[in-house]
């Protein structure tokens, strides 16, 4: 793999970040200006279509960070060097701040998911995530800890059978509705300014691609009931995202893929 110390850097050298759950090694310069993030040989490819992602978005008038370096080796893997986003991630904020920040978020994600889905050359539609489920699944690789509480104790075999009878029904669903999605769509990965309480940024864009609005929407309501201090406080905030987001929450369908999304993951 490569390492931080391979990197030529200009500002003091690397600190290792410890957040986060993927297979890669993640570094922050010492100025705070910029991310390094380091796989081995076999995830090469994947981080390859990060930084395609990362490039595009760029382009597009949502924020988000910039590719600065890009370096590869046949023998010791990739880095990728970006621009750090510059704020607090949501999930480090109380329930008052991202009350505040709520409305800002809503609006954020619709502008995200505003954009030209025809024109977006990623993907990460149903049929591709059913496709990844079915190969994390299969090779027993679903982390329990990743599904909602109520489920740690089924196999996993058996929560995939449980969506599989919806799958034609929620293709046809994301043919008439597909968006430009996050992939990943959680509050570390939205990136606040503290003091206007807008979104700086989005970031971890590593499953950015056309998909189903939902498969976004589920994933922010959820995470974000992690953060409101009760029920009341988080059924007010699911609806008050939707009315700023200008959509009427669909549950079953928002279900299905809060339900899906874990099972992709391993």
């Amino acid at each position: 793999m490569l390492r931080a110390a391979d990197d030529d850097d200009e500002g003091g050298g690397w600190e290792p970040v410890t957040e986060g759950e993927s297979e890669a090694s993640v570094f922050r310069s010492a100025d705070g200006t910029r991310y390094l993030k380091c796989v081995a040989v076999e995830h090469v490819a994947a981080l390859e279509a990060e930084r395609d992602r990362v490039d595009w978005l760029a382009t597009q008038g949502v924020p988000g960070p910039r590719v600065l370096d890009w370096r590869v080796s046949d023998d010791a893997g990739a880095g990728l060097v970006t621009s750090a986003v510059v704020g607090v991630p949501a999930d480090r904020v109380p329930a008052s701040t991202l009350q505040a920040a709520w409305g800002a978020i809503a609006e954020a994600v619709r502008r995200l998911h505003e954009l030209p889905a025809q024109q977006c050359p990623f993907a990460r539609d149903l049929t591709r995530m059913f496709a990844t489920a079915r190969d994390v699944v299969g090779r027993g690789a679903v982390n329990p800890e990743f599904l909602p509480e109520e489920q740690q104790d089924t196999p996993a075999d058996e929560l995939l059978a449980r969506l599989a009878p919806q799958v034609e029904h929620r293709l046809a669903q994301e043919a008439a509705d597909t968006v430009v999605c996050h992939g990943d769509l959680c509050l570390p990965n939205i990136v606040l300014d503290p003091e206007t309480l807008t979104v700086a940024g989005f970031i971890d864009l590593g499953r950015l691609g056309r998909a189903d609005r939902y498969a976004d929407i589920s994933l922010l309501l959820a995470n974000a009931r992690e953060t409101w201090t009760d029920e009341e406080q988080a059924n007010a905030a699911d609806q008050a995202f939707a009315d700023r987001y200008g959509i009427a929450l669909d549950r079953d369908r928002e279900r299905f893929y809060l339900h899906l999304d874990p099972l992709t993951w391993g």
